[in-house]
Order: structure tokens, then sequence, then C-alpha cells
């Protein structure tokens, strides 16, 4: 007994040396990992609370380390900045693009025999559902290859979104419980997976299986995938019937005195800032502005103005359901970009 310890002791010393011979870098990389270690020991207490299976809850924390590269990206990520926005039509035109547009058109003709039916269940367009997937990893071409619970573990560790990883984490382990293989779990480093870039918490409350074989298998199914957008924006207020809005021109005499907004995202305080104020397309028109293509909505179709580059550019009335578009990505650009990829994919 002695002797074992006197061993041990002597390993630790030898340890010790080593790490203060390499340097503080080390110690704290150490120290890091030692903390993780401490930590992953929290998230299993949490996992066993909610009634995770002990053998999940080994199968997803057994072997995990810290990975400082996730935690790089995570602060390397833009806060809010007051600076000049950008233009909107550069971004168009790399995400609206003819390959994009073409691996859509593709899609939507392979499973033109059943997305009528995904359709008619969950009042969303297909196009708008494979505009989504186009935009999220395009169709499929890139879903990210870290290891989800390592990841989600290590910002949760972090700390500045501790809550929402950690509870990203536990909706992962329910994920394995109910019978997604663990080795599916692997993704981009903010923790989203599969064809539409879910989060545990998503999937667990979205994820459909469309093709009836008993799995909602969003990382190789297109049914699946489909099924699971649309019910994902019919759970966020999609309106059957109504576009997401509608590209339009605006007279150069339009008074703006008095057409803004106050309205505030919970999500994203600045997401509303350039939008407008609500009025009818009815009142829209009135006021001199015309379609580019198309037909209007409905008069009594509620709609804000978004002009994204500006006065004397292309603007945007845009519908509630650009709000649920939102919903899945709170960016007036990723917004716009969908409905106009789901109108060209339609075309």
């Amino acid at each position: 007994m002695f002797l074992n310890n006197a061993k041990a002791f002597r390993a630790i010393g030898v340890a010790t040396l080593a790490l203060l011979s390499a340097g503080p870098a080390a110690g704290q990389a150490a120290k890091d990992e030692a903390g993780f270690q401490g930590y992953l020991q929290l998230l299993a207490a949490r996992g066993r609370a909610e009634g995770i299976s002990e053998s999940t809850i080994t199968a997803m924390t057994s072997g995990l380390t810290l990975n400082q590269r996730v935690i790089q990206l995570d602060r390397a990520q833009p806060g809010s900045s007051s600076g000049a926005i950008p233009a909107f039509e550069p971004y168009r035109r790399q995400h609206v693009d003819t390959a994009r547009i073409t691996r859509g058109r593709r899609q939507y003709a392979a499973v033109a025999g059943q997305i009528r039916s995904i359709e008619q269940r969950y009042g969303v367009p297909g196009p708008i559902m494979l505009a989504i997937w186009g935009h999220e990893t395009d169709y499929g071409g890139y879903t990210g290859n870290f290891d989800l619970p390592r990841a989600l573990a290590t910002l949760a560790y972090e700390g500045r979104r501790r809550e929402l990883f950690a509870d990203e984490f536990v909706a992962a382990m329910k994920m394995v419980d109910r019978g997604v293989p663990r080795s599916k779990l692997v993704g981009s480093w903010a923790g989203a997976f599969g064809n539409p870039q879910f989060l545990p918490s998503v999937y667990l409350r979205v994820a459909m299986d469309g093709d009836g074989d008993g799995f909602a298998d969003i990382w190789t199914s297109r049914l699946d995938t489909l099924s699971s957008i649309a019910n994902y924006f019919r759970d966020a207020g999609w309106r059957p019937g109504q576009p997401w809005g509608v590209a339009v021109n605006v007279p150069d005499g339009l008074d703006r005195t008095g057409l803004g907004t106050t309205l505030k995202s919970p999500r994203c305080p600045r997401v509303f800032d350039r939008h407008t104020g609500w009025k009818t397309m009815a009142e829209w028109r009135s006021l001199g502005l015309v379609p580019k293509t198309g037909q209007w909505p409905a008069d009594n179709v509620m709609a804000s103005l978004l002009e994204p580059d500006g006065k004397g550019r292309t603007a945007y009335l845009l519908t509630g359901n650009y709000r649920v578009i939102l919903d899945y990505n709170c960016s007036n650009f990723y917004a716009l970009s969908v409905g106009l990829l789901a109108d060209e994919i339609s075309g």
C-alpha cells in the first residue's frame, strides 16, 4: 500500500515538474482540462435528474476533452455593432446563385411525388423548405464535422452562454436515450447538425419521420428533412396561402416620416431597426409602391417595408411569414435570401 502511494506521489511530482518546465500555457491548459472534467460530472448529474439512463450518460461523457478550437471559434463571433450595415446585394448574389437555384430545383423535382402531401399536412410551401435546406447545408453538401457532445460541453463550460449549451447537452443525451445513435451526433462547432442544422432541443421538438420508417432521420432522408423543416415553420406560426413578401419599387417622393417601428425582437434586438410599421397591402399600394414582378398579395395582408440597400434600390414588403423565417435565423439578409431562393426554386 505504502509502495503504491509512493509511486503515485512520484508520478504526480514528475507530471507537475513537466507542466512547470513546459511553461504557464501548459499549466493553464491542464487546469482548464481538470475544470472541464469536473464540469462533465455536473452535466451527468443533470442528466440523471432528468431521467436519462446511466448507459447514455456514460456514452455521452466518457473520453470527452475540452475543445479549444470551439472556444476560439465562439470568441471570434462578432458582437453587436453600431457601425455601417453592409449592402444586401453582394450577400444575395452569393446565396441566391445559379448553382444553388439549380440544385434546389433538382431536389424539388426529385420529391415531386411526395412533397405535395408534406405541403398539405403542414401548410408550408415546398420551395420554402428547400430554400432553408439549401441555405443551411447546400442541400446536405456540408453538415459539419465536430463531435457535438464535446462541442456542446465545451461551450457550456466556457460559460458565455452556459445555460443554453448545458440545456442543449442534456437534450443531446435525451436524443441518444430515445434511440438516436451516438455516431449521428456530428455537426457544427456551435451544436447544430443534420440537413436543416437543428440544435438538439429543436430536434426533440419538431423532427419528423416523413418517410414512415420509424426514425426522424434529418441526416440522410430528404422526406424527413423537409417534413421536419415544415413542422418547425408550422410550429413558429407560418400562415398557409400567404407569401413571405414581395419585391417592390418605392416612389422617389415617398414620405417616410412616421413609418418607423418601435418593435423589438427579444432574441435579436436590432433586426427590426430598418423595418417600418405594419400597413395593409392596399395602404402600401395607395402610397405608390409597385411590385417588381408578379401580383400583389391580398389587399388585407399586413406587411412592413424594408429597403436593405437604401433608397432608390429594390425594396421588400414583408409579411408575417417573413418573421417566421427570422425565427429560424434572426438575420434580415438570411431571411430575405431564403425567400428569394424559394421564389427561384418555384419559378
